[in-house]
């Protein structure tokens, strides 16, 4: 029995008499979702397909692009999670990805996603879609919050008002998710049409709207790609990239005449410009909207989420419970990821041990175990701390509290020069530093960009967690390892504070702008939604173990076994040979000597090797630091992604059939009698503040557009870093042992 389109097919497999039917597959709907952040976009894109999505990255930006599939009706809908933003303008990655999409790509269906408990602040991109004409369908999403504050919305007038079909959904409740997608069927098969809306603008606004789009439809070419109207509102409102769309072809001549009249009358009757009345007339017809629609219950008594605010963004409180929260994040994350990180040693040392009995000794044997397994196994064995760093704070920011911890450090921003809106693109750098260089185009201030740009660095991303929870559970009890973290993390915060207020004081004297941001409520994000985001991120760390540090691993061996000197390797045998047929010793002592000899034999071949050659070269450079070669080396290959440096010095340090063990790799560390807890320090620090990846540092280029920025970048980041890790290295020498 098969099923092919909801039907059960029977036919005979032997001495067939019919031909099996062909299947066809299913038409495709190709469904956008838009709407502003902390609308709840993300839950209800997962309740919407499922499991059935994956993540890449949106062309010629690192902005991620989630996108999934569900069926309904006989259908296969495609959904692109777009970007969360406010607007459609061009200021932000997020918003031209999200423009983008919807006008070039043309979706058969867009969702706006709207916030129910704050529809003026999210109308205003509905607004905006509505120019562009699309397909819409307006999710009023967190209804259940809307009820538990017994307010009441005609969604009916609503719909008249807005001229878009409006669905109400709870995503955490799973509410409304069938109707939205029959509305979706619906309306590509035009069962159901887009209703009229009355968005109009003011006389005045559509005056000029018309002119230009008359205009604009003698465009054939343009007006087959481009809605006019719309095209006609963007000029008005002086987008750059529409002025560039329009400049080069014959209407622009009567269209520039239009605008300069419109500039005109603009000033003299409403004593404003086109691009701020169409904007006031925006909000006008939105609250006239809601006022029409929506009856509020009598405030009585303050919310939830005004209690809890009465303490996280106080003035005494907020700071020291920030503060708090991170102290207990890394301090949760060392403990918690402490068994199942030995569950990975133990997996790979077991597989190590295997190699060993079932591939003789021999270079192929030595590629695997100490290069393979050492590199990539000695990352991967730091998987679940990255998990549950990354848990937590997607947990933070699922619940709101990451909006207020930009809202708390504000004030602080403020006393160093930075504008408060540079809090959110360094708190992006604890991930990663390429979205966090990308998230400083929203900042208007060149001079605040610049200096947003150049402290990003000192804001610890999640690839350095590895060589923290490597060198710090290697040289600190378990007690004193969480607090030496989030020492680490908040040493980098400082660090960043200093320089802008350096930067800020010598290189760029202006004033920072007021910081204005919206406080969502607070939520308690799905567990879907918190498992994903994790998931997401260590798929990312994954990836990179499988690639890059598989292939800087191997080469690092390469690099580390060759060339071999003959006169070692002869003399290294000949005294074990003289040990072998010493009748004095026992087996036992054979054994024992043996095993030093090849120690020493293979010591003394890394320092002739290529790496070894390489590592004595810089060792002059860092040997004020406290390191010695090995660990100088370790820091150049971190250049190409930190994640190496951990793989680089299991690589090393010749662990065997111990590679992919950190116990192994701390004996070793602990053994040596060049380091101690002032030399982890140093080396932490160092970690810290020192250039980011080699991916970073071209995105930082590009954000820029100066060498001599960049140059400046790499120059100071790792002056800093050397400079304080020298301070560092002194200052714990004297208190520590």
């Amino acid at each position: 029995m098969k099923k092919i389109n909801g039907k059960n097919l029977a036919y005979f497999l032997d001495n067939e008499t019919v031909p099996k039917p062909k299947i066809e597959k299913p038409k495709q709907i190709l469904v956008a979702l838009a709407g502003n952040p902390n609308c709840g976009k993300t839950s209800l894109f997962n309740k919407l397909v499922g499991a059935n999505q994956r993540v890449g990255n949106w062309a010629g930006v690192t902005v991620e692009r989630f996108e999934g599939s569900t069926f309904h009706r006989d259908y296969l809908i495609k959904i692109i999670d777009l970007p969360g933003t406010y607007s459609l303008t061009t200021y932000s990655p997020e918003e031209i990805v999200a423009r983008n999409f919807i006008v070039e790509e043309k979706p058969d269906v867009v969702i706006n996603v709207v916030d129910s408990t704050n529809l003026e602040r999210n109308f205003f991109l509905t607004t905006q879609l509505i120019d562009i004409q699309a397909n819409l369908i307006v999710a009023l999403n967190m209804m259940d919050e809307v009820e538990d504050k017994k307010t009441q919305i005609d969604i009916g007038h609503l719909e008249n008002l807005l001229g878009i079909h409006t669905i109400p959904t709870s995503a955490v409740k799973g509410t409304g998710i069938e109707e939205l997608l029959d509305h979706v069927v619906d309306l590509y098969t035009n069962k159901i049409v887009t209703k009229h809306n009355k968005l109009v603008f003011s006389d005045l606004s559509e005056h000029f709207i018309e002119r230009i789009s008359e205009i604009l439809k003698t465009d054939e070419e343009l007006s087959a790609k481009y809605v006019p109207r719309w095209l006609a509102i963007k000029l008005l409102v002086n987008d750059k990239d529409i002025y560039g769309l329009i400049h080069g072809r014959p209407i622009w001549i009567k269209i520039h005449q239009i605008l300069e009249e419109a500039i005109r009358r603009v000033k003299i009757e409403q004593n404003t410009d086109p691009e701020m009345l169409l904007k006031e007339e925006r909000h006008s017809f939105i609250r006239g909207a809601i006022r029409e629609t929506v009856k509020f219950k009598p405030k009585i008594k303050r919310t939830t989420t005004e209690i809890i605010d009465s303490l996280l963004i106080n003035r005494i409180t907020g700071l020291p419970i920030f503060a708090l929260f991170m102290w207990l994040i890394f301090q949760v994350t060392f403990r918690l990821g402490e068994m199942p990180m030995n569950l990975i040693e133990n997996l790979f040392t077991a597989l190590s041990n295997f190699i060993v009995q079932i591939i003789p000794e021999g270079i192929g044997r030595s590629i695997l175990v100490d290069g393979v397994i050492a590199g990539v196994g000695g990352v991967l064995v730091f998987l679940p701390n990255i998990m549950i760093l990354f848990l937590s704070l997607s947990f933070l920011e699922g619940t709101g509290y990451m909006a207020r911890a930009a809202f708390v450090i504000d004030k602080v921003m403020h006393k160093f020069g930075l504008h408060g809106k540079s809090f959110i693109p360094m708190i992006t750098g604890f991930g990663c530093s390429v979205p966090a260089f990308m998230a400083t185009r929203t900042l208007k201030s060149e001079s605040d960009r610049i200096t947003t740009l150049l402290v990003i660095p000192f804001m610890s991303c999640g690839a350095k967690f590895p060589v923290y929870v490597l060198v710090a559970g290697t040289f600190f009890d378990q007690n004193s390892a969480g607090n030496v973290l989030f020492g680490i993390y908040l040493l980098g915060v400082v660090i960043a504070l200093i320089s802008a207020r350096l930067m800020k004081s010598i290189l760029f004297k202006d004033i920072s702008e007021p910081f204005v941001m919206e406080l969502p409520p607070y939520r308690m994000p799905t567990f879907k939604t918190l498992m994903f985001q994790m998931w997401f991120r260590a798929s990312q760390y994954l990836r990179k173990a499988g690639t890059i540090i598989l292939f800087v691993s191997v080469l690092i061996w390469v690099a580390s076994n060759f060339p071999k000197s003959e006169s070692v390797e002869k003399l290294y045998i000949t005294k074990i040979e003289n040990v072998k047929q010493n009748v004095n010793l026992s087996d036992e002592q054979k054994l024992q000597k043996i095993t030093k000899l090849e120690s020493k034999k293979n010591s003394l071949q890394l320092e002739n090797s290529a790496v070894g050659i390489a590592g004595k070269f810089i060792e002059p450079i860092v040997r004020p630091l406290g390191f010695d070669w090995k660990l100088g080396l370790s820091i150049v290959t971190g250049i190409a992604a930190k994640e190496i440096i951990v793989s680089t010095m299991g690589t090393l340090y010749s662990l065997g059939s111990d590679s992919g063990n950190t116990d192994a790799l701390r004996e070793k560390l602990l053994a040596s009698d060049k380091y101690n807890k002032a030399v982890a320090i140093s080396f932490l620090v160092f970690i810290l503040l020192y250039i980011p990846c080699f991916a970073a540092s071209i995105v930082f280029h590009r954000e820029a557009g100066s060498w001599k920025w960049t140059a400046f970048y790499a120059v100071y980041t790792m002056s800093v870093a050397w400079l304080i890790s020298f301070v560092a290295y002194n200052i714990a020498g004297l208190f520590l042992l």
